[in-house]
């Protein structure tokens, strides 16, 4: 199967294990030398109302992936084990 990363890009991703919806594919991991597609990246939820941005970053494993549709990638990982931090910058103040 072959396929480009934008009809990747903003699929929605749902965990098949508990129905929860996890976000939007936003990137993908590569390696480089084989050119092979090792996980997606979904932002995770927003913190206060948005403000702030995401706080971490689900990083799917591409075994990890059950079934992709037109518009949505079902996916049988726990969300915990997922999660990365995301690296913030210190504020000045």
């Amino acid at each position: 199967m072959s396929a480009k990363f934008t009809d990747l890009h903003c699929k929605e991703v749902i965990c098949v294990s508990d129905g929860r919806r996890l976000g939007f594919v936003s990137d993908a991991c590569i390696e480089l030398p084989e050119g092979k597609l090792t996980a997606i990246i979904v932002p995770g939820p927003c913190r206060f109302f948005g403000l702030w941005g995401p706080r971490d970053d689900y990083v799917i494993p591409w075994h990890c992936i059950r079934r992709m549709g037109p518009d949505i990638v079902l996916v049988d990982a726990k969300p915990e084990e997922c999660r990365i931090p995301r690296h913030r910058p210190r504020l000045p103040f």
